[in-house]
């Protein structure tokens, strides 16, 4: 989730806590001819102030113009070696690493036995903890030394370590084809988005097929499952089948149950996963277990059941506020959603900093359907506008599609419609300009293109017939995706009630899977 700034240095000693500042000083400090070093001057003057340049280091401290590039790489560099040395940042693979440099040495003094034992330990600690890259090269550390006859070890030491390095060379490579898979997929499901016909649903099928490794479930580690259950996710998500994306991503969370160590360990992916279960279980709609994994979630950010840093700190921002966002969705409470939005927009901007443009987008998106469910029509344009006015803004099409088509029925609802012909025309041309729409979109397209010319006493009649060709999509495996972004459906059923669209959505939500 980082975000790139001009200076890396800068940006390094901005993200630095108090904590993590206290012992760089205390670790720089350790000898006392470092108190008056160039670089210590610098860090204090980065620590200070807010925005600097090069100049400015030649007015503020003693640092000689052609001194400045070599004080600041040495400075990043022992910034970097105070936080490897820092608890926080210590876990398992830093540990097994740390132990192999230990054990090197000691071969370097000819401390061959000793060198060994510390190796045996580091190895079975990732063996144990699935670091099987990481055993690889302690058992090949341990060829070296065993080739050498040093030890004078048994006969079968040897055979022993040639099974131990094939063994895992085996599972490396596997890794390696099932974490290509699971990339490539994730990089056609951003580059391609979602299925829209049989043919590109077999196109898809044929390259997954011919990608996946042979395997056999019960030979594969806790990283062989992860990739192979990610690999399994993106597959069906492309495919728009929901119920599978549902499976694999409870797969992918139960490694994690199974393991809790591992959401120490594997942060990032224990929390990836259980978005993409949560994800999942909010596109088939299943309230009641949503709501629990959501709580599930709360639970281990509260308890610091997985191990917190400036990135996973970012990462469980954004996956708990979107993901409760989605909750008053589910449950069509919109007008308690919206007391939510006022806190969650403090936090916005508090992480601003730390995430990207998109992802605050797609906060403003869901903000604007969330004052749109409650009937307050103009606080939901004024988020769509921010989405609209910028221009550098790279979202997906979709979102971008129905963030326009969002808006122009806000205007609508509202009565804002001094200007409602120019926004249908301006909707309507960004529409057409999309790569292969579909129907939903095209009948929205016909629909709003006769809405200005359409006559008061006739909008009840065709707020029915658009309500009646859309309902035919709702359950089409590649249109009903559309009624995510935007429940247009409910909207029409609530003009054609005449009840706010809230109350419809209460209405369905009882009806949902418990």
């Amino acid at each position: 989730m980082a975000i790139e700034q001009k200076d890396v240095l800068f940006t390094l000693v901005k993200s630095l806590s108090k904590s993590e500042k206290r012992q760089f000083k205390l670790y720089v400090g350790r000898l006392g001819g470092n108190t008056e070093a160039n670089f210590i001057s610098l860090f204090n003057l980065l620590d200070k102030v807010s925005a600097f340049d090069d100049d400015l280091i030649l007015k503020k401290t003693k640092i000689k113009k052609q001194q400045i590039s070599n004080t600041k790489a040495h400075l990043y560099k022992q910034i970097l070696v105070s936080l490897r040395l820092n608890p926080v940042h210590q876990n398992v693979r830093s540990q097994i690493r740390e132990q192999f440099d230990f054990a090197a040495i000691l071969y370097n003094k000819g401390l061959y036995k000793q060198s060994l034992k510390i190796l045996d330990k580091a190895k079975e600690l990732a063996l144990t903890n699935g670091e099987n890259n990481l055993a690889y090269e302690i058992v090949e550390f341990e060829k070296v030394i065993e080739s050498q006859y040093i030890t004078r070890s048994l006969s079968n030491r040897a055979d022993e370590l040639s099974m131990q390095a094939k063994e895992l060379s085996l599972k490396n490579t596997r890794t390696s084809k099932l974490s290509n898979l699971s990339l490539q997929l994730y990089s056609l499901l951003l580059k391609e988005g979602y299925v829209k016909n049989d043919a590109d649903s077999k196109i898809v099928k044929l390259y997954f097929e011919k990608r996946l490794p042979d395997y056999k479930l019960s030979d594969l580690g806790f990283r062989e499952k992860l990739f192979l259950y990610q690999a399994y996710l993106w597959h069906s998500l492309i495919l728009q089948d929901f119920v599978l994306s549902y499976k694999y991503s409870q797969k992918w969370v139960d490694l994690f149950e199974e393991k809790p160590q591992m959401k120490k360990q594997n942060p990032v992916f224990y929390l990836k996963g259980v978005n993409y279960l949560l994800e999942s279980l909010y596109l088939i709609k299943h309230k009641t277990k949503f709501n629990k994994v959501l709580e599930n979630l709360n639970f281990d950010i509260q308890n610091e059941n997985i191990a917190l840093n400036e990135n996973t700190n970012t990462l469980t921002f954004l996956y708990y506020s979107q993901n409760k966002l989605n909750l008053y969705f589910l449950e069509g409470r919109f007008h308690k959603g919206i007391n939510y939005t006022l806190k969650l927009l403090d936090q916005i901007k508090d992480y601003e900093s730390k995430i990207d443009v998109h992802h605050i987008m797609v906060f403003y998106y869901k903000i604007a359907c969330m004052y749109f469910g409650a009937g307050k029509n103009e606080e939901c344009i004024f988020y769509l506008e921010k989405i609209i006015s910028n221009k550098d803004l790279k979202m997906r099409e979709d979102l971008l599609c129905y963030t326009r088509v969002l808006n122009l029925v806000a205007h609508y609802d509202a009565g804002l419609d001094y200007d409602i012909d120019k926004l249908i025309i301006s909707t309507y041309k960004f529409l057409i300009k999309m790569n292969d729409l579909h129907e939903v979109q095209r009948k929205m397209i016909t629909f709003l293109k006769k809405l200005s010319t359409m006559y008061p006493q006739d909008l009840h009649k065709a707020f029915v017939n658009l309500h009646k060709e859309l309902s035919e999509f709702e359950n089409h495996p590649y249109e009903k995706r559309s009624f995510l972004y935007l429940d247009i459906l409910s909207w029409l059923e609530s003009k054609i009630q005449n009840i706010p669209v809230e109350d419809i959505i209460k209405q369905k939500a009882k009806k949902l899977i418990k």
